[in-house]
């Protein structure tokens, strides 16, 4: 198995903001708990006030697979904070080259 990296991006519905980086925040702090989690961190784009990155790294996909994705916050999230979600640019598993 070999760590791979998850970087999600997402925009809040305008409006929005705050209550989608509180969620964020929420989610940031339970997942860098989990299990297989070396390091999850949030960004805010520096221009786009709506745009959201999460920087996820996991000992490996399994690990993200059964720790994170069957997680209950992440339940509770697609359940409560998917409302402030306008929509996701992108989510990319990755593998470091070098």
């Amino acid at each position: 198995m070999s760590e791979i990296y998850v970087v999600a991006i997402l925009y809040a519905k305008e409006g929005r903001e705050e209550a989608l980086r509180s969620d964020l925040v929420t989610v940031t702090e339970k997942s860098a708990a989990e299990e297989g989690n070396l390091s999850f961190e949030l960004f805010g784009d520096a221009i786009d006030g709506r745009r959201f990155a999460l920087i996820e790294r996991w000992r490996d996909a399994e690990a993200h697979a059964t720790h994170h994705n069957q997680s209950a916050h992440i339940a509770h999230f697609h359940t409560h904070g998917e409302a402030n979600v306008e929509r996701r640019e992108a989510v990319h598993f990755l593998k470091r080259i070098a």
